[in-house]
């Protein structure tokens, strides 16, 4: 009888280790890519967007294997601090105290399961905040928890 019950455990084990499932399991060792290279991205190192009006913020995203989630931060720099990942610096306005400084931190959508997606994406500038130097914090992140981020510096007029 010990012989039996043996013999099924490990017939049992055997059986169970060697079911794997049909389909691979990929290590996700890749940081997700923001693309603000193409025509019509926006904004782009030293844009400039407009007090009272609306732009259209355009990106391209690619992961691996799945996008994530994508969120914008956008901030004064009237104190010249950097976030900058970019190589060309643009003109800067002098050190000012803030009075009324735009602040923006939003998360925008993305369909589940994309690898690649553009997107559009509408942002109100208020009329009655500071104008100046202002960084716009791109921060994308995959389904595995990757994330990259992109810092532009823009100017609010």
């Amino acid at each position: 009888m010990k012989k039996i019950i043996i013999s099924m455990l490990a017939t049992t084990l055997f059986l169970l280790s060697s079911c794997q499932g049909d389909e691979e399991e990929v290590l996700d060792t890749e940081y997700p890519v923001i693309d603000t290279s193409f025509a019509g991205a926006f904004p782009v190192q030293c844009s400039t967007v407009k007090r009272g009006e609306t732009f259209t913020f355009r990106v391209r995203l690619r992961d691996n294997l799945r996008l994530g989630s994508l969120s914008v931060d956008i901030h004064h720099n009237f104190d010249h601090h950097t976030h900058s990942t970019e190589v060309t610096e643009c003109a800067m306005e002098p050190v000012k105290a803030p009075v009324k400084p735009f602040l923006l931190i939003k998360d925008f959508p993305i369909p589940e399961g994309q690898r690649e997606y553009e997107g559009n994406y509408q942002i109100q500038i208020p009329a009655d905040v500071d104008p100046g130097d202002y960084h716009f914090l791109i921060r994308l992140t995959d389904q595995e928890g990757w994330q990259t981020l992109k810092g532009l510096s823009i100017k609010v007029q």
